[in-house]
């Protein structure tokens, strides 16, 4: 539901990379299966989770997804709403994922994924307006 409120909170698309993660997301919740936080997977992908990625040429690079009001490059935190993040939502181990523009795309692969302890984390209050 987290993931859910920040693609909502993204409804004005003002160019073609915001709009491109923005279907991201929405084929990645379209096809997801709902969880409660405490049962998924400690192989997927979810907010807060820790990621290494790993291109062709070995090259590795960890990062942790986070929502968009904590987002810190410096401390390698990357936005689920990111054209990265919206990526690797959902996913597994070992799954590969494609990233970038057209005309300048790159096949990364998930090497690994750390769960933390996230039990205390309170989900977003949704404001109805």
């Amino acid at each position: 539901m987290m993931i859910k409120h920040y693609q909502e909170l993204n409804v004005t698309i003002e160019d073609y990379a915001h709009k491109n993660v923005l279907e991201i997301l929405h084929q990645n919740m379209s096809n997801a299966m709902l969880f409660e936080s405490e049962d998924i997977p400690f192989d997927i992908v979810k907010m807060y989770s820790f990621i290494t990625l790993v291109g062709n040429a070995g090259r590795q690079s960890t990062f942790q997804i986070v929502p968009p009001n904590e987002v810190n490059i410096q401390k390698k935190k990357i936005s689920v709403i990111s054209s990265l993040g919206a990526s690797v939502i959902g996913r597994a181990e070992s799954d590969k994922i494609t990233y970038g523009l057209p005309g300048d795309v790159i096949s990364l692969k998930i090497q690994q994924v750390k769960q933390i302890n996230n039990t205390n984390l309170k989900q977003p209050k949704i404001k109805n307006y």
